[in-house]
Order: C-alpha cells, then sequence, then structure tokens
C-alpha cells in the first residue's frame, strides 16, 4: 500500500519535480559508486555492483538464483564477502540464502502448492535430526563457536536442498536445465584448473592471491605432490585444495559421461559435450587424486554395466592401455604405493586411521560431535568420510547415512526400467546414480563431503543425491500420468 501511495505521489508531480528527483538519485548512486571506488578500489566496486544487479534478477526468478548457487558452487566456493557483518558471509550462504528465500515466497503466495517427496526423504529426515542430536551431544566436549554454528546450518540447509529440488523441479524440462547449467559451470572450473596449471607458478600464485580479498588464501597455494616441490605440481583451480577439486572432477565427468551417447542429450551440440568430458577428465587427472580417480573409473564402469556392456571390453581394452603408455607412468606408480603403503601420504592415512578406529571404539553411538573432542590425545579429522563420520556421529549415524543412499540407489533401480526408454530422463538418470556411486568411493580415502568447514562439497554431495531422486521421480510420475491418461 505504501509502495502504491509513493507510485501515486511521483505521478502527480510536475516535470521540474521528476527531472530533480531523477537528477538526484543519478546523483546519489554516482556518489556512492565513487566513494566505491575510492574505499575498496575498482575491483571491489565492480563485483559490488555487479553482485548488487544479480540479487536484483535472482530474487525475482527461482530458476536464477538455483543456477546461482551452481555457479558459485563450481567456479567460487570459498569465496566470501570482503568485509563482515558480525560474521563474514560465504558467497554460498548468500546463494543458497536467496535460493531458499525465493522458494518460500512462491509458497507464501501460493504459486507452489503440494509439496511433492519421495519415501526416501523419510530417511534424510531422520539422519537430519540425528545429526541434530549427535551436534547437540557433543556439546558436552567443547563450545560452540559462532564458526563452527554457522558451518552446521550450512550443512543442514545442503541437505534440506534435496527436500527443495525434488519438490521444485517438477517437469523433465526443468532438470535438464539444470544439468545442464551444472554441466557448464564444470566445465567453466576445468578450462581454469588447466589454464592456471599451464601458466608459470609465480603467475597462478599472484593471480590466485588475488582472490584472498574474498577470503582465499593470501600465498602458498601452491600444491605438489606430497607438499614437494621436487615432484609433480597438482591443479587446484579455484578450489585451493587438490583432492576436493579432484571430487569435483571426477562427479563432473560420471555426469557428463552418459550425455555422450544420449539421444537425446542435454547439449545440443555433442562434439562440445565430448570437448566438456576431455577437458574435465584432464582437469581431474592433473588433480593426481588417485581416490578420484577410483571413483571416477567406479562411475563409468557402473555406466557400462547399466546401460552400454557392449562397450565394456573397450573399457578395458582402454584400462589397460593406460596401464602401458609412458605419459600414465606417474599415475600407475601412484596407485602402486597407495596399496601398498609406500609413499608418505598413505601412511599418514594408516595413522590416522587406527587413532579413528580407537577413538570410535570409545564414543561408537553417537560420536563426539562436531565442536571438538574429549581430550587432547583425540582428533575426529581424518581422511576418510566414513571415519569421521563414524567419529562425530556414532556408527548409528553412518547407519542411517548408509541406509538413506541405499534407499536412492533402491528407488533408483525401481525407476530404471521405466526411465531408460525416456529419452528426456535416462542419460540424467544414470549420470546422477553413477557421480553418486563415484562420490561414495571417493569418500573411501577423502573426507570434504562430510566436512561441515568445506561448505561446497557438502552442498555438491547432497545436490548429486537431489539429481538421481528427481530424475527417478519424476520417471515414475510419468508412467502414473500415462496410466491416468489411458484410463
Amino acid at each position: 500500500m505504501q509502495s502504491n501511495a509513493l507510485q501515486n505521489w511521483y505521478t502527480r508531480q510536475n516535470p521540474r519535480t521528476h527531472a530533480i528527483l531523477v537528477g538526484l538519485t543519478i546523483g546519489l548512486v554516482g556518489g556512492l559508486l565513487g566513494l566505491l571506488l575510492a574505499v575498496a578500489g575498482p575491483t571491489i566496486a565492480i563485483g559490488a555492483v555487479v553482485g548488487a544487479l544479480a540479487a536484483i534478477y535472482i530474487l525475482t526468478d527461482v530458476s536464477a538464483a538455483l543456477y546461482g548457487v551452481i555457479a558459485v558452487v563450481a567456479l567460487l566456493p570459498f569465496g566470501t564477502l570482503p568485509f563482515k557483518i558480525g560474521l563474514t558471509p560465504t558467497f554460498l550462504d548468500m546463494a543458497m540464502g536467496a535460493f531458499v528465500v525465493v522458494y518460500l515466497f512462491q509458497w507464501m503466495t501460493g504459486r507452489r502448492q503440494q509439496l511433492q517427496l519421495t519415501p526416501v526423504h523419510a530417511l534424510v529426515a531422520v539422519y537430519m535430526l540425528w545429526l541434530i542430536l549427535s551436534f547437540a551431544l557433543g556439546l558436552r566436549y567443547a563450545p560452540p563457536t559462532s564458526a563452527k554454528m554457522r558451518q552446521f546450518a550450512e550443512a543442514l540447509l545442503s541437505i534440506g536442498m534435496v527436500f527443495i529440488l525434488v519438490d521444485l523441479l517438477r517437469d523433465p524440462t526443468m532438470l535438464r536445465r539444470l544439468v545442464l547449467v551444472f554441466i557448464l559451470a564444470m566445465g567453466a572450473q576445468a578450462v581454469v584448473t588447466i589454464g592456471l596449471y599451464i601458466l608459470p607458478d609465480d603467475l597462478t600464485e599472484r593471480l590466485l592471491v588475488r582472490l584472498a580479498r574474498i577470503g582465499y588464501p593470501n600465498g602458498g597455494v601452491i600444491r605438489y605432490i606430497e607438499d614437494n616441490p621436487g615432484l609433480a605440481e597438482r591443479a587446484i583451480g579455484t578450489w585451493v585444495d587438490p583432492n576436493a577439486l579432484g571430487g569435483v572432477m571426477a562427479i563432473s565427468a560420471s555426469m557428463i559421461a552418459p550425455q555422450l551417447f544420449a539421444q537425446k542429450p542435454v547439449l545440443r551440440w555433442r562434439w562440445l559435450t565430448l570437448i566438456l568430458m576431455g577437458v574435465v577428465a584432464a582437469g581431474l587427472f592433473l588433480t593426481f587424486s588417485r581416490a578420484s580417480i577410483l571413483g571416477f573409473a567406479t562411475g563409468i564402469f557402473f555406466i557400462g554395466v547399466m546401460r552400454y556392456r557392449r562397450y565394456i571390453p573397450v573399457l578395458i581394452v582402454g584400462g589397460l592401455l593406460l596401464l602401458l603408455l609412458p605419459q600414465t607412468q606417474i599415475f600407475v606408480e601412484r596407485f602402486v604405493q597407495a596399496f601398498t603403503g609406500a609413499d608418505l601420504a598413505t601412511q599418514m592415512r594408516i595413522g590416522e586411521y587406527s587413532d579413528s578406529l580407537n577413538l570410535i571404539s570409545q564414543y561408537p553411538i553417537f560420536g563426539v560431535g562436531f565442536t571438538g573432542t574429549p581430550g587432547i590425545n583425540f582428533y575426529s579429522d581424518v581422511a576418510s568420510t566414513y571415519l569421521i563420520m563414524a567419529n562425530q556421529i556414532g556408527l548409528v549415524g553412518v547407519a542411517i547415512f548408509a541406509l538413506a543412499i541405499g534407499a536412492v540407489f533402491a528407488y533408483g533401480l525401481s525407476a530404471w526400467r521405466i526411465v531408460r526408454n525416456n529419452i528426456d530422463l535416462d542419460s540424467i538418470h544414470l549420470g546422477a546414480h553413477a557421480a553418486l556411486l563415484t562420490v561414495l568411493v571417493n569418500a573411501v580415502a577423502d573426507h570434504y563431503f562430510f566436512r561441515i568447514d568445506f561448505q561446497a562439497s557438502v552442498a555438491l554431495f547432497w545436490l548429486v543425491v537431489a539429481l538421481a531422486l528427481t530424475s527417478s521421480h519424476l520417471a515414475r510420475e510419468s508412467t502414473v500420468a500415462k496410466n491416468q491418461a489411458v484410463r
């Protein structure tokens, strides 16, 4: 009502008053921009203007808000505001917050009705409740900090995306567009990754250090195998950590792979899909992340078994050739070292696993929570998602997680006979489940998909879960609709 009154008042003014008001507005905006340029510099000023315009648009379109989340996860996963507002929110906080707000507005305005979920969501809800219980019980060992509270809330919000996306993506077209945005955004990250890897180290360092103003490290960003400059350099992109980036690239490659053979790929030009696949796979191998490469290999094998069994001999021959090529011997040697425990990284992992099993034996049910450990001799961070889960939420929590993820695959398998004949959904359904399997294998030796201080990795994991559930749900709903139409 107040906005209508202001609009009526403005229309009643004469042209001279209109000109004065417009001039004052332009002067005020120009003055603020000048002040921002003087105080923060051109980079921050341009970013603030672009960000403000993007925020205005995002708040009017739920799809744009969702695509913004994908873009931040892919390209600036650790970006934060260059100033504090009591605390320092991340770009992902703001993107996910805007998305949830726009989604809730649709419910409040009546544009969205009848929440659509799957039977699997009940187990996901139980898992979230167990996380909250473990967090509360863990307060006995250490008080929460504002950072821990924020990170735990971010983790719950990331899991909550599973509920929102299945309800939001109610037709195959919306799902296909989301997968297309996902593939393109991850392809852009792969291009950035390879570009930074090719550039001279000092130039790469200078470029990445420029991101320090938005929360990134201000030095020492170049990474090497075993942190030894005498060994090969590892790609990091804008994900800072090569193992975290390797997981992202493995997930993306598994998602893209079925598109190469799809009758109706989400990207119109199959040659561009092939290029994206090659770039993402190259980015993956340049990280030298053994767990990620093994996860990707598992995902590719899964795709072959489920849909393209005639290509399995080709995959086997290709794998054997990769083992024999001179260019791949460094990877072969790294895997041999991993399985024989000959390298420093594997030896450190073995030590961590032993300490973790000791902690689990003493706190098997609820774990020690997320805020700290009972004594200085204990630590919960260990290079395995499943062990860090057992440390923090107990074996019961791990069992609930396993039931929930197992239910995702069971639900997907029940929809497979339907979806394999649906050219809009088949490649997406297969790719999402292959990507989920890739994560699960990768998680054996990496911990980024559960650690609450790696918000983007946690969000990416549950996004993959949401895509798997959504593709299965849409396939089943399409069959129900067809049966009703026949009746």
